[in-house]
């Protein structure tokens, strides 16, 4: 099915840059959001169903640059704790 939207142009914009950033197409993007809505009142309540909608959603092994995880995880968090905070 196709639907044509008018959208204001920030709004756009902000797609289109959210798109961009995940390296996605706009059109690509939109389906996305708009199949993620129907996701709210459905949200993962146990760590296995969060496991479970990351696999469905590809997020699970879509960072094959990082092969040791929990190291990754320990620097992400050390940097964050040594941040400055304004």
């Amino acid at each position: 099915m196709t639907i044509t939207l008018d959208l204001p142009q920030e709004l756009e914009h902000k797609l289109a840059e959210e798109a961009e950033q995940l390296g996605l197409s706009l059109p690509e993007y939109a389906l996305r959001v708009l199949a993620a809505s129907g996701l709210v009142g459905m949200m993962p309540r146990t760590g296995a169903e969060l496991v479970a909608y990351w696999q469905c959603e590809g997020v699970i092994g879509s960072r094959p640059e990082i092969s040791d995880s929990p190291a990754h995880a320990r620097r992400i968090r050390a940097t964050a704790q040594q941040r400055q905070r304004s």
